[in-house]
């Protein structure tokens, strides 16, 4: 059986993740219409992400 990943404390909004990221906020809503950066949840209007989605989607995005 697969464990359950605990609830997040906190999901980022897009300025957060932009800071986290250092990149602009625009790069992050265009990856997001590409469906090419992490994971994202709409909530009402805003999209939030993961902070763990995020470090996955990093992990298979880097380069040697």
């Amino acid at each position: 059986m697969a464990a359950r990943r605990a609830r997040p404390d906190h999901l980022w909004t897009m300025d957060e993740l932009a800071k986290y990221l250092r990149v602009p906020v625009r790069t992050l809503y265009h990856w997001n219409y590409r469906q090419t950066g992490p994971p994202a949840y709409r909530i009402g209007r805003e999209l939030r992400f993961d902070p763990r989605d995020v470090w996955e989607w990093m992990q298979h995005h880097t380069t040697d």
